[in-house]
């Protein structure tokens, strides 16, 4: 049944991916709703759901939110030794973004789509009710993750074709997630470390990355609208699942 249930995640995170490389004349646009769908995820999602699970602190700080800033600044480390190293191979000043940024992002959002087959899977264990209120939440946002995957691998000059191989194997993801749920049970606090890891290396991509070159050539209106809808968007995702 959990299997079946990550079908439906299967056929949203397609259905992201291709909204985002139909509206490709409108690039901009497409890169300001990314950013606000991956402000959301973070914001109100990622972030809540790790506090949640590692409750424990260090010094004084709750864990999950070390890791978040770990995320980050691990993030923002690997990009610049990729951008440096394009730099020292003779790559025009301006031509910063190396691809394997953006296929390591959309890497991780494969790797994060599967833990969400496996939420699925142990919800299933739990009860037919509990799992699909979960499948429910993720099948929701899985929009937004098939969205995000294709924006990141092609906004770092990723070949279409990559862009495409990427979607196809986060779509994928949950539904192998959900199928070895029968056999791997997660930690809860390795789950919450996970997600604030993970919550601070795409917050940092969104801010960094994403939105900043959404309004590079495009500061219209229209693009700042579309942020604020792809944050909209996830707080009404995180609302219904609630």
């Amino acid at each position: 049944m959990a299997v079946f249930v990550a079908l439906g995640a299967f056929l949203m995170t397609l259905a992201g991916g291709w909204t985002a490389q139909r509206v490709t004349d409108r690039r901009h646009l497409v890169l300001g709703l990314a950013g606000g769908l991956m402000l959301g995820v973070v914001g109100l999602d990622l972030l809540p759901e790790a506090l949640r699970a590692a409750d424990t602190e260090v010094f004084g700080v709750p864990a999950a939110l070390l890791l978040f800033v770990a995320g980050f600044l691990v993030a923002h480390l690997v990009e610049r030794l990729l951008a440096g190293r394009r730099a020292a191979h003779g790559a025009e000043e301006h031509v910063h973004r190396a691809p394997e940024v953006g296929l390591t992002a959309a890497a991780a959002m494969v790797g994060h789509s599967a833990m969400d087959g496996l939420a699925i899977g142990a919800a299933f264990h739990v009860g037919s009710g509990m799992g699909l209120a979960v499948a429910v939440a993720v099948i929701a946002h899985d929009f937004a993750d098939g969205f995000n995957t294709f924006t990141l691998t092609t906004v770092y000059g990723n070949e279409r074709r990559k862009a495409i191989g990427m979607l196809v194997a986060d779509a994928v993801a949950p539904v192998v997630g959900a199928a070895l749920a029968v056999f791997l049970t997660i930690p809860e606090k390795v789950l919450g470390g996970y997600l604030g890891l993970f919550g601070g290396a795409l917050l940092y991509l969104a801010a960094a990355e994403i939105l900043p070159e959404a309004h590079h050539e495009h500061p219209a209106r229209s693009t700042l609208l579309c942020t604020i809808a792809g944050a909209a968007f996830i707080w009404l995702v995180v609302g219904l699942a609630g």
